[in-house]
């Protein structure tokens, strides 16, 4: 069954929005707990796809896995394990699944994981976690679409990445963490979601140190040290950052909760500079404001704590209804500009030339029917609905369903016009008329 968002733009969005907890921290959490023969339980989980992918690779190892959605956690139990196999059919669907590789070298010396897959947003390679590895003592086979490992001795080393890599990082510390001696990460990524996979293994037992800076250290310790534990994840600081786009882009005002504002500084400085007001007035709460017309800036997706590629698409929606001209620069992934033939359907003006893209602002963009390409550019796609004069629809959504917790609802809060129904539904009839305010059922 085919379903689809309708939007009615042009509306000042008001109100409060709670963020969820950090997808790209979640998933990695969960890979972690594979190191330890117990049972964990992570709070602040988000009810997303790319979380069941994630509970069935753990499942298909042995964990026993289960989710509570009223209490928003999940319960791992990995004291036994069953299988080494991480297989293709859920790898291949999101690349967050690759972590379990180092997971499983640390713990059962050997590992055979599926080639990793997730947005089509450009190539990411997997060389710098298999050369990591090998420095780490493993042997590595690339064979028949999977990454063999085998590791009967894990042994510290000095490693340098070449790029701070995210998922090498995370992949290489999970590895290091049993592993006999220190290990030194050089170049490492420095992203939140490194220092909470940190905090978290270091809950469990593990010594880990100078996690969110330029070089991690991880001292390897004896599997015995290693416990069950309870642990909250940090919150979503790109879900906060569509939000935060979402009332600044309608010239709304309204207050997003649960958030480190330490996290966002970058973003919130280029948010600023366009002509947002933005004020903390709580510790993990922002008031957002916007009464006027953008101004156009340049941006350059740069790894944290730089602007964020997650949130360029996002960036670009602002920035087609901005006064001048914009220069966005995209140096991280040669597929992030996928949002840009459907917002030109909006009568958005922009030239693109490999990875960059020459953003003109328009008096205002029209709602448009559009389909999501990946999860970023959808969540762009919405942004651009709500600013957008008449009504919207857009399909694909289950690349939207993997980053976004109750979108529709959160949306709504805010007094967005958005649906999301049956596209086989007469409603839609209605819809199209631009009856945005009839009678339907609204899947969250």
């Amino acid at each position: 069954m085919t379903e689809k968002l309708i939007i009615s733009g042009g509306k000042h969005l008001s109100g409060e929005v709670s963020i969820s907890g950090a997808k790209n921290a979640v998933l990695k959490l969960m890979a972690a707990t594979l190191l330890a023969k117990d049972v964990t339980k992570i709070y602040n989980v988000p009810e997303l796809t790319d979380v069941t992918i994630m509970l069935s690779v753990l499942g298909q190892l042995g964990a026993k896995t289960s989710y509570d959605k009223v209490e928003k956690s999940v319960t791992i139990d990995t004291r036994e394990l069953t299988s080494i196999v991480a297989g293709y059919e859920f790898v291949s669907r999101m690349r967050a699944s690759f972590i379990v590789l180092g997971a499983l070298v640390g713990r059962c010396r050997e590992a055979i994981v599926a080639l990793p897959g997730g947005c089509a947003i450009g190539e990411r390679r997997v060389d710098f976690h298999i050369r990591g590895l090998e420095s780490l003592g493993a042997t590595i086979k690339i064979e028949n679409g999977y990454v063999h490992a085998q590791a009967p001795r894990l042994e510290g080393t000095d490693i340098y990445l070449d790029i701070p890599s995210v998922g090498a990082t995370e992949n290489l510390m999970l590895a290091a963490v049993l592993a006999d001696g220190s290990t030194r990460i050089q170049n490492a990524a420095q992203e939140p979601e490194i220092a909470d996979l940190a905090n978290f293994l270091n809950a469990m037992g593990a010594d880990v140190n100078g996690a969110g800076s330029s070089e991690i250290i991880i001292n390897g310790v004896k599997p015995e040290k290693l416990h069950g534990i309870e642990y909250t994840t940090i919150p979503d600081r790109i879900e906060a950052g569509t939000y935060m786009a979402a009332l600044i882009g309608t010239k709304g005002k309204g207050i997003i909760r649960n958030i480190n504002p330490a996290h966002l500084t970058f973003y919130t400085s280029k948010l600023t500079q366009m002509g947002a007001k933005i004020k903390l007035i709580e510790p993990t709460a922002f008031e957002i404001s916007c009464n006027q017309r953008l101004k156009a800036l340049n941006i350059v997706t740069q790894p944290y704590p730089g602007f964020p590629t997650d949130l360029q698409s996002l960036g670009m929606a602002l920035l087609t209804v901005a006064d001048g001209v914009s220069i966005i620069t995209e140096s991280l992934y040669e597929n992030r500009f996928m949002q840009v033939p459907e917002l030109r359907k909006m009568g958005a003006d922009i030239h693109q030339e490999r990875n960059h893209a020459l953003v003109k602002g328009v008096e205002r963009l029209s709602g448009a029917n559009l389909r999501a390409s990946d999860l970023r550019a959808g969540a762009a796609l919405v942004l651009a609905a709500l600013m957008a004069d008449g009504y919207s629809t857009i399909d694909n959504l289950h690349h939207i369903d993997r980053g976004y917790e109750l979108l529709v609802p959160k949306m709504r809060a805010l007094g967005a016009d958005i649906e999301r129904i049956n596209d086989e539904s007469d409603i839609v009839a209605d819809k199209v008329r631009g009856n945005l305010n009839g009678t339907g059922t609204t899947k969250i």
